[in-house]
């Protein structure tokens, strides 16, 4: 059924609104003192905001992801190509790949504290962790569904290995790469506020543990939790929008 211009952008407005006003409605009838309302929410961001908190914190919330992220992509992606490729190579490290990959970020925790301290290089090493088996395995998959005609048709051009990749095999698995890039992000944000909960003093992670911890002050706990879902929301709105781009959506008539 096709949706109304309008109904994208009101009715997750009217759901939200709906939330608030249970929310409201059962602080106030239970009696609580410990969970905060709406309103106290909403005074705890504006505390926040008022010492310049706000944004730092999140602004090195999202320099760590950015960094891992990054760091992810520069290595997944390559590789993936190339085991993509090169099936023997595949099936030689893919043991070792299965073996990691179901192990969660956070049991590297210890690791990375001993690694590399507590601070920033042991959160993106995590960040890291958790984006680049999903973006390495979301490559390899793209690549070996690349149609043999695109191959032949690059090669009987004269195109080079390196060329051929570039040029042909990674435009045609790029759809399937984005799926791997933006199911690494989401987890990528989710481990920055455990590791921030961890290893460093600062960011949106830090800000729910150290309000709970210091005084108890649920109202920044809750004022942390809907900034971190908040910046979650637009980071998958934002991958979501790349997948539509006419550039990524070609490779799709492939399926």
């Amino acid at each position: 059924m096709q949706l109304r211009r309008w109904e994208p952008t009101v009715l997750p407005l009217l759901t939200a609104l709906a939330v608030l006003a249970v929310w409201e409605i059962g602080v106030r009838v239970s009696g609580t003192k410990v969970f905060p309302s709406p309103a106290e929410v909403g005074r705890g961001l504006e505390e926040l905001l008022r010492k310049g908190l706000l944004w730092r914190y999140t602004a090195d919330s999202l320099l760590r992801v950015g960094s891992g992220y990054l760091l992810a992509i520069l290595v997944g992606i390559p590789l993936g190509l190339a085991l993509g490729w090169y099936p023997l190579a595949a099936r030689a490290a893919n043991p070792l790949i299965q073996m990691l990959r179901p192990i969660s970020p956070l049991a590297w925790i210890p690791v990375a504290i001993v690694l590399f301290g507590v601070g920033n290089e042991s959160a993106v090493f995590l960040i890291f962790l958790a984006s680049f088996f999903p973006i390495l395995v979301s490559t390899m998959t793209g690549v070996r569904g690349v149609p043999p005609m695109f191959r032949l048709a690059g090669a009987n051009f004269g195109l080079s290995i390196a060329a051929l990749l570039r040029r042909v095999v990674f435009p045609a698995a790029l759809p399937h790469m984005i799926v791997g890039l933006r199911i690494a992000l989401g987890i990528a944000w989710l481990v920055v506020v455990a590791a921030e909960m961890i290893a460093v003093d600062s960011g949106l992670g830090y800000l729910v543990i150290d309000s709970r911890n210091a005084g108890k002050r649920y109202d920044l706990v809750i004022a942390g939790m809907i900034l971190i879902g908040l910046i979650g929301l637009g980071l998958d709105i934002g991958m979501r929008r790349l997948e539509r781009l006419k550039s990524v959506r070609w490779g799709f008539l492939n399926d």
